[in-house]
């Protein structure tokens, strides 16, 4: 209620402002044209008095030569910037964010609650818990007027993102707590799955490359730094265009690819599991994928639960319990999203 209130308030403002304007204008103008005859007069006994005072003369000179060397130096500037414009126009970046103010993160908020609405989200980012969980989120309060989601998140035992993980070297970013951050997101995913909302979640193994969100005609990029959060990188703003030849198209078509990968494979939120499919589309095979925050504990678990039950009574096959110890052995602090 308050959003569209909000809303119907700005709609009338930016109206008014319009109006306003035009009546500046049409004030301006009609103000010069009545001073005009007086400044004449003015102009011509001024200039009575300086013509034979030749001191009085080079200072007129030089103040008129400085005038005009400012006015051409900001009349060039203007030139290049309306180029620059121009350029940044046909390239579909409508606005650039070097650091998260809190009016940028304001009109970011805006932007993607109005586009988001009755629309699919296509994401891709690392563990999504500052994207989706975080109340302050980029999404947090998007994904509930959304019709549907396609998410990729970074597979916490992959061994190239652990790669990552090492290089931040922050203190807060353990691999317990990447691994929960992953959980929280899919728990999340899943209870908007249960809503009846179209959400589909794949994992990737390599190491993140950049932070992407698309909503509609508008597409939001953060570029993810080797040994820096992604929170202090800058964001830019790509707007779609009918010419079809801005980078907004490009970073979708990316997302398309990546998404098609049949290397990366479907979470299935039913029944946690890894679902690897064929370039046709065709179910190869699945692997359970569980996360569990104390590795130690969950391979202390599995190793008992082995001494008196069969691997299929265990509900993990050999392969994923493989895949488990490796990636609980192998991973370093967790990369934050």
């Amino acid at each position: 209620m308050f959003q569209e209130l909000w809303s119907t308030v700005r709609a009338l403002l930016r109206d008014a402002a319009g109006s306003l304007y035009h009546i500046v204008v049409v004030g301006l103008s009609a103000g010069i044209a009545l001073l005009l005859p007086a400044g004449a007069r003015h102009f011509l006994s001024f200039w009575s008095r300086v013509e034979h005072d030749k001191l009085s003369l080079i200072a007129v000179e030089v103040t008129v030569a400085i005038l005009l060397i400012v006015c051409l130096n900001y009349f060039h500037r203007s030139m290049r910037d309306r180029a620059l414009a121009n350029v940044a126009t046909g390239a579909g970046l409508v606005s650039f964010f070097p650091r998260r103010t809190r009016g940028a993160q304001r009109h970011m908020n805006r932007l993607k609650e109005e586009q988001g609405t009755g629309r699919t989200i296509s994401v891709i980012g690392s563990s999504g818990h500052s994207t989706f969980i975080d109340q302050v989120g980029d999404l947090s309060s998007v994904l509930d007027k959304c019709l549907g989601a396609r998410i990729m998140l970074v597979n916490p035992y992959s061994q190239e993102a652990s790669a990552r993980i090492q290089a931040i070297n922050h203190p807060e970013f353990t691999l317990e707590t990447f691994r929960e951050e992953v959980r929280q997101s899919i728990q999340l995913l899943k209870r908007l799955k249960a809503m009846g909302k179209a959400v589909k979640l794949k994992l990737y193994s390599d190491s993140p490359l950049m932070k992407l969100v698309i909503l509609g005609d508008y597409l939001w990029l953060q570029h993810y730094h080797a040994d820096l959060d992604v929170k202090t990188m800058p964001e830019y703003v790509l707007q779609h265009n009918s010419k079809d030849h801005g980078l907004y198209t490009l970073y979708a078509h990316y997302f398309v690819q990546r998404w098609e990968t049949a290397e990366i494979p479907e979470y299935d939120l039913d029944t946690d599991e890894l679902v690897y499919r064929s370039k046709t589309g065709i179910e190869i095979r699945r692997e359970r994928f569980e996360i569990e925050t104390a590795s130690l504990e969950v391979g202390d678990l599995v190793e008992s639960l082995e001494l008196t039950a069969e691997p299929a009574q265990l509900g993990l096959s050999r392969s994923a319990r493989s895949e488990t110890s490796k990636g609980e052995m192998g991973l370093l602090p967790s990369l934050g999203d």
